[in-house]
């Protein structure tokens, strides 16, 4: 009994340590965005689809803890196996990539560079997914409307791009 208690709660510690990791990662992107989002980002020509500004932050916080807890959940079958590492891998190179498009697009204010690496981005959350399942189906399940947001973001991303 004692020894279970133990399991759960170092899982659940896991958990708590990968979305700590995710959001933070999104905060320091944030401040990327933030450099430019009230300025250049208003002057640029976007397409009808375009959600208003608002929306961005409460749909990045929900899913950057989507995110960790799904990463939290690899994490806790413990990282000795060959699979959990290799998704972990997986997932540590995308949220990499995920920062690196905030900085390039809204620091950098470079929108086609950007859209190489979003869609770079797009592949590794699939094959995150695709190792997070072999693990546990709940955690690549967690990634999907992550999967589904950066998809649209690349949409809106390409518009922007083609109408400036």
């Amino acid at each position: 009994m004692h020894r279970e208690f133990y399991l759960v709660k170092r899982k659940i510690f896991k958990i708590i340590i990968a979305v700590a990791i995710c959001l933070l990662v999104g905060a320091l992107s944030s401040i990327a965005t933030q450099s430019s989002v009230n300025d250049w980002y208003l002057t640029l020509n976007k397409p009808s689809f375009n959600p208003p500004n608002w929306i961005f932050a409460p749909v990045w916080t929900i899913l950057y803890v989507m995110m960790g807890v799904a990463a939290g959940i690899v994490w806790g079958k413990g990282f000795h196996h060959i699979w959990v590492k290799t998704g972990l891998y997986h997932f540590g190179f995308q949220l990499l990539l995920n920062a690196m498009w905030s900085l390039v697009f809204f620091g950098l204010k470079e929108p086609f560079y950007a859209l190489l690496i979003i869609i770079a981005l797009a592949i590794l959350i699939v094959l995150t997914i695709k190792w997070f399942n072999v693990v546990s189906k709940k955690a690549a399940w967690l990634l999907v409307p992550y999967l589904l947001w950066v998809i649209f973001a690349t949409a809106l991303n390409f518009k922007i791009w083609e109408l400036n």
